[in-house]
């Protein structure tokens, strides 16, 4: 027995790093999935995002556990692809939609405010807020018309709910989801939808493990590497880790996605080793 055994959920940016950890959780808990993943990288982006070959590894990860998966390629942007997929896997996976993990979202590098390209900052801000947005709109539809309730949980950062240099780009979309988060936990509690956020500290994927952030923390190093900024990462946090593992972000998920959460909604959780409170 597990504690979403019969539940469906949808997960965005699924074919790796935080995404894959949630599909496979929330499949291991005994959920079905619908999973999405762009598989595209912007031109400007610093790191590679995911791969058509990284997605199908979730949807092999997930079959392994004797789960269902209905996983697809499609933009969070595009609000008539986020639809389809989600049909189509409704249409798979019997028609209910209990679960939604929004995780897509991508990272630019540190820089002062006045230094980010205008044209970055709108692709980071379409991406990461705006595709949240896109995906709730999407869901929250038929999470209603099933009439089972349910949870939405929005991935946020812990670096929209602490101050500090850079990344104003990255901090104003993460803290424009919490803002969504408030709205529509009170918008869906007739409904019996609760909505929740978690604030991560720095996760130890692709986001944060490649030269662009690396160099932030070790400009005097040529070609720095993750031994080397784990000194710097460990300083952000009060408990002296430099990151947490996607699957401790994914368990926090799936405790507010399960009963064990039920009366648990419009509420930010950070899952960040202390980061918030660091002096």
């Amino acid at each position: 027995m597990g504690l979403l055994d019969g539940k469906v959920a949808f997960v965005t940016g699924a074919a790796r790093g935080q995404g894959r950890s949630h599909a496979v959780r929330l499949a291991q808990e005994g959920a079905d999935i619908i999973a999405l993943d762009a598989c595209a990288t912007p031109d400007w982006l610093s790191y590679p995002l995911a791969t058509e070959d990284d997605l199908a590894r979730t949807v092999a990860e997930v079959e392994a556990l004797d789960r269902r998966i209905v996983a697809r390629k499609a933009d969070i942007r595009d609000f008539a692809a986020v639809e389809s997929v989600l049909e189509a896997g409704l249409a798979e996976l019997g028609g209910r939609l209990d679960i939604v993990a929004a995780n897509a979202a991508i990272i630019s590098w540190p820089r002062d405010t006045w230094a980010i390209d205008p044209a970055e900052f709108r692709e980071l801000i379409d991406v990461t807020l705006t595709g949240t947005f896109l995906t709730v709109k999407a869901a929250v539809p038929p999470m209603i018309a099933a009439g089972n309730g349910g949870s939405i949980v929005l991935t946020s950062s812990g670096a929209a709910i602490t101050a500090g240099k850079g990344l104003a780009d990255y901090k104003a979309a993460k803290a424009g989801v919490l803002a969504l988060k408030d709205t529509l936990a009170c918008e869906l509690a007739e409904h019996f939808i609760r909505v929740n956020a978690i604030c991560p500290t720095a996760v130890d994927t692709p986001m944060i493990q490649n030269e662009a952030l690396h160099r932030s923390f070790r400009p005097d190093l040529e070609s720095p590497g993750r031994e080397d900024v784990k000194a710097g990462f460990a300083e952000m946090n009060l408990l002296p880790i430099p990151w947490v593992d996607p699957v401790d972000v994914s368990n926090a998920i799936v405790w507010l996605s399960s009963d064990a959460a039920r009366y648990v909604t419009g509420v930010t959780l950070p899952v960040d080793a202390g980061n918030q409170l660091k002096c």
